[in-house]
Formats: structure tokens, C-alpha cells, sequence
């Protein structure tokens, strides 16, 4: 049997799963992050978000490493991803990873009122505890571009509206 035939038939037998970004994003109460420092060490963490229009907002603190490369406005990704339980397939897990341009929100600014108090709507009353403590920000994460999987043969290219603009079928897998 032909091991390239065999792939080029799986290729063809994959069939893209109709994309859920938006769903996928609604579902999550936290994103994952992953920021690079001044020396490029990287660092993966995660936070609590809301969503405001396409743009991602964390409530974040100075103690924590990320917080500083997120305020310095270092390259950084977001990632949403199926949780292990839920999946039928570890190897083809729902994701959507987003690069994504950062800034600070203002304090007390008209930005900084609505997505604290959505924050407090979606997490509790947490919220209201750590927006008062100065060493908590409010950091903007606006996607620039991404890439989204949700199966073998299901993964596409994402604009900075979260949008679906291409399927990735242009790379075929390769085996030894």
C-alpha cells in the first residue's frame, strides 16, 4: 500500500466542520495568554475577560509576571480551547488562537466604568474588590489576526473581526 495515497485520501475524506468562533469565545469565562518580557522570556498565564464589540478586556495585576508584558505592549496571543472533558478527540480540540494588540484602559474613564461593570455581570462580586486595588488594570486586547481548529481538515485563517477568512487547506500533512 502507497503511504502517500493513504494520506492524500484522508486529506480528501476530512471535511472542514462548519466553523464556531463566536460560540466558542461565549462559552469561555477565562482566556489563556501568552506574553513575552524585555530579554523575550516567555510567559503563558490566563485571566478572566469580557468581550466589548471584537475587543477582549482583562482586569489584571501588577503581581502578576504577564501584567507588565501586557502593559508594555509586547506581542501577545490569546487562546480559547475546548476543555479536555468535552472533547471526542484530544489531538482535534475546538481552538481559536489570536494575536492581538494590547493597551491600557484609563481609569475611571467611560471604557473603564462599562467593561468593570460587565466584568461584575459576568464574574461577581469579585470584581468590585479588585478594581479598587491600584495595582489592578484594565487591559485591551484587540485582535489582529488568528487561526481557528475544530477538527481534522477544519482549520481557518481569522481577521481581526473574528471572522472567518479562508480555509486553511493549502498545506497538506506530511508523513516520514
Amino acid at each position: 500500500m502507497n503511504h502517500t495515497n493513504t494520506q492524500e485520501d484522508a486529506n480528501r475524506k476530512a471535511k472542514p466542520v462548519a466553523p464556531k468562533v463566536k460560540e466558542l469565545i461565549e462559552r469561555a469565562k477565562s482566556l489563556i495568554l501568552a506574553t513575552v518580557d524585555a530579554e523575550g522570556t516567555p510567559n503563558s498565564s490566563y485571566a478572566p475577560f469580557v468581550q466589548v464589540g471584537n475587543t477582549l478586556y482583562i482586569l489584571v495585576s501588577f503581581m502578576a509576571r504577564h501584567t507588565k508584558n501586557l502593559a508594555d505592549g509586547r506581542k501577545t496571543s490569546v487562546m480559547f480551547i475546548e476543555d479536555e472533558s468535552a472533547t471526542k478527540q484530544i489531538y482535534a480540540r475546538e481552538r481559536l488562537t489570536i494575536e492581538a494588540a494590547t493597551s491600557q484602559i484609563e481609569r475611571d474613564s467611560e471604557t473603564w466604568n462599562t467593561v468593570v461593570a460587565k466584568l461584575k455581570e459576568n464574574h461577581g462580586k469579585v470584581v468590585d474588590v479588585i478594581a479598587e486595588m491600584k495595582d489592578f488594570i484594565l487591559i485591551a486586547l484587540q485582535p489582529v489576526k488568528g487561526s481557528y481548529v475544530n477538527g481534522f481538515g477544519s482549520a481557518y485563517f481569522v481577521d481581526e473581526n473574528l471572522e472567518i477568512i479562508e480555509h486553511r487547506n493549502d498545506v497538506n500533512h506530511q508523513s516520514k
